[in-house]
């Protein structure tokens, strides 16, 4: 697609990333999260384009086409292309009635930060798709279909808790999401003075080449264990301290590390939520600390410059809480900060962080946001 053609939209989508206050790596493990849509976001204008089976997808922040034969859908050696590639894969096994369409992507979301801009990129390419044919595609199918294509284009096999954040968020609440049932409550943020203040790292990550995928085989090699004193065991949601307990002996010590997170970072998110409905912003700040040691030293994703970010914050009492997001390894963290200290705070950290690591910070608020959703558009002059 010429970027410079004149484009008028049908629907224009805006697709947010997402935090996770609290839950890393339960997701795949059927346990609990606590993530919030935000307001960043990825907008996608669609129209059609009158062809049966062409389509044109220009993104602007990679200054790259994609031009794709909707009879001849298949991988791509580019990353960024897979998700869309992958989304209209699994659009095209349930629905024929899509035809060729043009689409202008713009994001706010870095790249590799842990703020889920792949999920945001696949669930408001969907959402567009769906809401463009008039597919009826319900709004938890679009979150797995999104995870199915991550899984299959990718490679990552992450769980469902980026796609149904980026989905179903809502304005000034968090997503208490039982990742079994699928089942969540929102729970209203109260954050009063206080702010949501996101550090990148500038470490990219990338979740279908790093650790992410072995993490996950750990676990359900974890399981399979455990399964043959306890047979109703099929996942670590099945598993209690007690029952890891009577079968550590029998786990590899790594393994056994590594399953203690998970029951232990369960207990903590269902901790979190009552925490956050009581507006009890102190205890829920000192257990975002307790997610990170466990993520630092027990799941082993974290890296120097996550450490340091944390590090540096805890004897700053207006700091509640601090800790590493997404799949590891790079990417941000979310930090609880006293509006009145975060522009100092930014300053102290960034000068901080470049003088140990010669890495420019980048930093920005946030706040909990509405999920995908379609954007009023003026109506076209004939």
């Amino acid at each position: 697609m010429n970027k410079e053609r004149n484009f008028t939209p049908d629907i224009i989508v805006a697709s947010p990333g997402r935090i996770n206050f609290i839950g890393g790596h339960t997701d795949y493990n059927n346990g609990f999260v606590l993530p919030a849509a935000i307001d960043k976001k990825i907008k996608f204008e669609f129209c059609k384009n009158n062809t049966d089976h062409i389509c044109n997808i220009y993104s602007k922040n990679y200054g790259k086409s994609l031009v794709v034969n909707l009879k001849q859908v298949k991988p791509s050696k580019e990353n960024w292309e897979n998700y869309i590639l992958g989304v209209l894969h699994q659009l095209l096994k349930r629905s024929d009635r899509i035809k060729g369409f043009d689409c202008i992507i713009t994001s706010e979301l870095a790249i590799g930060s842990g703020l889920s801009s792949s999920a945001a990129l696949e669930c408001g390419f969907a959402f567009g798709i769906n809401e463009l044919f008039q597919l009826n595609i319900s709004k938890l199918e679009i979150a797995k279909l999104s995870r199915d294509a991550e899984h299959e284009y990718v490679g990552t096999k992450c769980g469902i808790m980026d796609q149904y954040a980026s989905v179903f968020g809502e304005k000034d609440k968090v997503l208490f999401l039982d990742c079994k049932s699928l089942e969540y409550e929102l729970i209203p943020m109260n954050l009063n003075d206080y702010k949501i203040l996101i550090l990148n790292t500038n470490v990219e990550h990338n979740l279908s080449t790093s650790n992410y995928n072995q993490r996950r085989e750990q676990c359900e090699q974890g399981v399979k264990i455990i399964k043959q004193k306890y047979p109703k065991v099929n996942s670590l949601r099945d598993v209690d301290l007690k029952t890891l307990k009577n079968v550590k002996n029998d786990l590899p010590e790594l393994i056994y590390q590594r399953c203690l997170y998970i029951i232990q970072e369960n207990e903590r998110v269902q901790n979190a939520a009552q925490f956050l409905a009581k507006d009890d912003l102190n205890n829920f700040g000192k257990l975002l600390y307790e997610c990170h040691e466990g993520l630092r030293y027990q799941y082993e994703i974290s890296c120097a410059e996550l450490d340091y970010l944390v590090d540096f914050s805890k004897d700053k009492e207006y700091v509640l809480g601090s800790r590493m997001m997404g799949g590891g390894f790079g990417g941000c963290t979310v930090n609880i900060v006293q509006s009145d200290h975060v522009d100092q705070y930014i300053k102290d950290i960034s000068k901080a962080y470049h003088t140990k690591f010669n890495i420019t910070l980048d930093a920005f608020l946030v706040t909990p946001s509405q999920g995908t959703h379609q954007e009023i558009v003026h109506a076209k002059k004939e």
